[in-house]
């Protein structure tokens, strides 16, 4: 058994900067990917970033270049650095992870609300 941990969400002004945390614990950290995803009210969670076991990193396009996935696995935590915010990456953030390449994302964290004030 897995449980993903999120932490590090908050209020920050447009322009600010937060860093979003995931610890893993339980058994197996063997993940193909992890992943930080969102979902702002009334629309669907969307892929920010994720990164693969082999260090292939993607993101959204309106994240690029603000946005910083990166991973300590001596720590099992993965981060996501948030630079720049706008009032549209306001959202609750949740990390994911993919046991394998042909799989989807089967584990969840519960979720951490960033708000970005304009």
């Amino acid at each position: 058994q897995v449980q993903l941990v999120e932490s590090g969400g908050g209020l920050v002004q447009t322009g600010g900067s937060l860093r979003l945390s995931c610890a893993a614990s339980g058994s197996d950290f063997s993940f193909y990917a992890m992943g930080w995803f969102r979902q702002a009210p009334g629309k669907q969670r969307e892929l920010v970033a994720s990164k693969t076991s082999g260090g292939t990193t993607n993101y959204a396009d309106s994240v690029k270049g603000r946005f910083t996935f990166s991973r300590d696995n001596a720590k099992n935590t993965v981060y996501l650095q948030m630079d720049s915010l706008k009032p549209e990456d306001t959202a609750v953030y949740y990390c994911g992870a993919q046991r394998r390449p042909w799989g989807s994302f089967g584990y969840w964290g519960q979720g951490t609300q960033v708000t970005v004030s304009s």
